[in-house]
């Protein structure tokens, strides 16, 4: 079910570990209670999972890499090498899944597995981004060519970039009935968060999945490639430069 096109190179990793509650699931933050067990699903290197334990009364953990997995047990979090396809049975007051239904071939079964796992009257909250929202400035027709490099690879491999505005049509396809839809968005936009989303985009389109695969499907040459990563660092330089991403939310609630 999981074709994740982006992999787990240093430069993905920093753009993961910059993540808390506060960026990245302020929509799930006010449902949030001290007595509930939580299971997050995608957990990458435990950021969020680590603040979600300092809110409610223990989280689990999961995810499909194990060194990423690692990394989470690292910050103190109770994580485990597990698959969405086959989540723990709990039940869980709250399931959590940031950025891992665009990288599933079967986002639906995934949402279905998780409504399977949360107690009635429990939550299933999830947020993945739309690329096909990206506003960046000022205009670079090389940062255009890292847009549809990336949305082609991630199609290529059966997977949807552009979740965001999806996850409301895929809660209803699962068979949720009672789901409130959200949205919400990135922006870096300062010299510090240009130099660093710039640079480590510049770093994973010449040296992480995404470019082996861009290169093994026929998507862009090495060369491109580079270019591109010398776009993001002219982007990064700019005392103007604007990226902005959407992101589309769902809070779903289980019957009791």
């Amino acid at each position: 079910m999981t074709a994740y096109s982006q992999g787990h190179a240093a430069s993905v990793l920093r753009s993961q570990t910059w993540r808390t509650v506060d960026n990245s699931a302020a929509y799930l933050a006010p449902h949030l209670r001290a007595d509930m067990r939580v299971l997050d699903v995608g957990c990458g290197p435990g950021t969020i999972t680590a603040d979600l334990a300092t809110r409610v009364g223990s989280v689990l953990g999961i995810d499909s890499d194990p060194g990423v997995v690692e990394k989470a047990r690292a910050l103190g979090v109770d994580a485990r090498v597990g698959d969405v396809s086959a989540l723990p049975d709990g039940p869980f007051d709250v399931v959590h899944a940031h950025q891992v239904l665009l990288h599933l071939t079967d986002p639906v079964a995934a949402l279905r597995e998780m409504i399977r796992v949360t107690a009635p009257g429990g939550l299933v909250a999830v947020r993945d981004c739309d690329y096909a929202g990206v506003v960046l400035y000022p205009h670079d027709p090389r940062l255009d060519r890292w847009l549809a490099i990336y949305r082609g690879v991630a199609r290529a491999h059966g997977t949807e970039p552009d979740a965001g505005r999806r996850v409301l049509a895929w809660a209803h396809a699962a068979g949720a009935g009672d789901v409130t839809p959200s949205a919400s968005i990135w922006c870096h936009a300062t010299p510090e968060e240009r130099a660093w989303w710039g640079g480590q985009w510049a770093e994973r389109i010449v040296d992480s999945t995404i470019a082996e695969r861009a290169v093994a499907g026929g998507f862009a040459t090495r060369e491109e490639l580079a270019d591109v990563a010398a776009g993001w660092r002219h982007w990064a330089a700019h005392p103007d430069g604007w990226f902005s991403l959407p992101h589309g939310e769902v809070l779903i609630r289980v019957p009791r």
